[in-house]
């Protein structure tokens, strides 16, 4: 979800917050923040032998009311693996209705308290929450690396920008106002926007720490309280964050963040006192949420959902440009990202010279010196400049790209897939477990198919990993045709050097994202969200935060006779 050129990397001044949260003001309404010098309470730690920047305390508990507590059943746990090896590396509280309904109680007791601040005192507080992730990136780095599978280069990329989200959106919190309606003299009318209340916010575990705060910053800038939910795959670099949020002055209560499934994620959906649902994940249980939502009462719901995104190459466009962002849009994050752009439609006069290009990117991924090789000498890539080699192994070497896939049940199922490909008479490309490597990580190469048809599972189907399709079209027209095939309508990428084919394809293409002459830019300024089977509402952007607001609450009021132009005296009726 994010490029992996390196974001602009600057320490903003120390934030001050208002006397509006002085921790006896809070202390009085029972919302008291955590103090910097409270010891932490005795949790499990993961091992981190192997991860030198972890550091030697990692929560593992819920984080409710300003404190980690175990579940209410304190045998409840899962175990946290390493996808690198295989091994176990904690156990992790897990989540039950019960918890969340004591999660709900300590959002709903501070929600009231947190609207009634300053709006500005909000963002201050979510600039320094931004702060202190800078001063702690590389431990957050280290957490998620260790228990998600992602090189470190990329994590630390992830992490500049879960910090510019944070100070967008604390930009974001005074600035968000009703309006003025005048429709007759002696009737003001106005609207004024409010938060919703309890948000409950469910993550995937691609982009664990990324996908939390585009959630959780723009809600509580809004004045909301919010209960995440972290997958079970994923969730000690959230947990993480936690404990650093109690360095910070936004009070307790205020982000109550639990672990664990399906239960869990029920319970958030079900909960007659949450007020809205945002949930990311895939579109079968986006529905199953939807459908929860409805039945329980009525709540708010937005879901980013499934995606199978067309990356489009006119025969005129910057080939050499082109080629890198469709290896990147189809394989950055090992494909495991909703946006990828794993249908690949290249013209058909250029389909032959783009597609080897591609395909030896793909196939010499472990052997990076024969694929700058064949670079040098290819005339689509011969000036094509790598942000770095593409390569396959251990997520701690900072020259790593690409690391394993996030357990092996996942690694079984992108496999079937490939065997289903070739199986169908496909010609595959990459795909290969790379030598070397602990046999027990997740660990498997880029694949590329070439001759499937559009119909082919592969070329239709969310495989959420590195598998990639090429398939050829002739006119524009049959592009369009082609990019619309789907269930999918969240992204889509156009590679043209012809400013009307650009603007055409934008019209005609039903994706909530399309890309120009670029891939997977993800700025926080510009909201994101899908269409059709991928979703409805949007994250980031001023479309974000007001995903978080609450009804208009309209008012009319009819002044008072003695004031009306023209009009002397009393009498009638005060208000409308």
């Amino acid at each position: 979800m994010i490029s992996r050129a390196a974001a602009r990397h600057y320490r903003p001044a120390q934030c001050l917050l208002t006397q509006s949260l002085s921790a006896t003001r809070l202390g009085r309404r029972g919302l008291a923040t955590v103090s910097h010098s409270a010891p932490p309470e005795p949790l499990l730690a993961p091992n981190a032998e192997t991860h030198s920047h972890v550091p030697s305390f990692v929560p593992t508990q819920h984080f409710i009311k300003g404190r980690f507590v175990p579940s209410l059943d304190g045998n409840r746990t899962f175990p946290a693996y390493n996808p690198t090896d295989g091994t176990q590396i904690t156990v992790v509280s897990e989540a039950s209705a019960a918890d969340v309904d004591a999660a709900v109680a300590a959002a709903r007791l501070a929600q009231p308290f947190w609207e009634s601040l300053p709006a500005g005192v909000r963002g201050a507080a979510l600039q320094e929450l931004s702060f202190i992730i800078h001063d702690n990136a590389p431990a957050l780095a280290a957490i998620e690396s260790l228990d998600s599978g992602k090189p470190v280069h990329d994590v630390r990329a992830e992490l500049q920008q879960v910090q510019h989200v944070l100070r967008y959106y604390s930009g974001w919190a005074d600035k968000m106002g009703g309006q003025t309606i005048q429709f007759e003299q002696d009737i003001h009318s106005y609207t004024r926007l409010e938060a919703i209340g309890v948000i409950g916010q469910i993550v995937p575990w691609n982009y664990p720490l990324s996908l939390a705060v585009w959630k959780m910053a723009p809600a509580i800038a809004m004045g909301n309280t919010v209960v995440l939910k972290t997958s079970e795959k994923t969730p000690l670099s959230m947990l993480y964050l936690c404990e650093l949020a109690r360095q910070t002055s936004i009070p307790k209560g205020v982000l109550n963040v639990v672990s664990g499934g399906a239960e869990a994620g029920m319970a958030i959906a079900r909960h007659m006192d949450i007020d809205k649902v945002s949930f990311t994940g895939s579109t079968a249980v986006g529905r199953k949420i939807m459908a929860m939502a409805a039945e329980s009462n009525l709540k708010k719901v937005s879901l980013e959902l499934g995606g199978k995104g067309a990356n489009i190459v006119f025969a005129d466009a910057e080939l050499e440009e082109a080629l890198e962002h469709c290896f990147e849009g189809a394989f950055s994050n090992n494909g495991q990202n909703c946006c990828a752009g794993s249908r690949i439609l290249v013209q058909s006069s250029v389909y032959d010279e783009f597609v080897n290009a591609l395909k030896e990117m793909v196939r010499e991924t472990e052997f990076t010196s024969q694929r700058s090789e064949y670079l040098s000498s290819c005339s689509c890539a011969s000036n094509t400049q790598m942000d770095e080699e593409v390569i396959v192994g251990d997520p701690r070497d900072l020259d790593t790209t690409h690391g394993p896939l996030i357990d092996s049940d996942h690694l079984a199922s992108v496999r079937q897939y490939i065997d289903a490909g070739e199986r169908s008479g496909g010609t595959l490309y990459g795909g290969i477990t790379p030598p070397g490597l602990n046999p027990r990580g997740a660990f498997i190469t880029p694949a590329l198919f070439t001759d499937l048809p559009a119909t082919h599972p592969i070329a239709t189907e969310e495989i959420f990993g590195p598998v990639a399709c090429v398939i050829p079209f002739d006119t524009q027209e049959e592009a369009i045709e082609l990019a619309n095939a789907s269930q999918y309508a969240l992204a889509a990428g156009v590679h043209t050097r012809d400013l009307s084919t650009a603007i055409m394809m934008e019209k005609s293409l039903n994706a909530g994202l399309v890309w120009i002459n670029t891939y997977n830019r993800t700025p926080p300024h510009m909201p994101f969200g899908g269409r059709k089977s991928s979703g409805m509402g949007k994250e980031l952007g001023e479309m974000g935060i007001k995903e978080y607001t609450g009804e208009l609450r309209l008012v009319g009021a009819r002044a008072l006779a003695a004031f009306r132009p023209g009009r002397g005296g009393g009498g009638g009726k005060k208000w409308c």
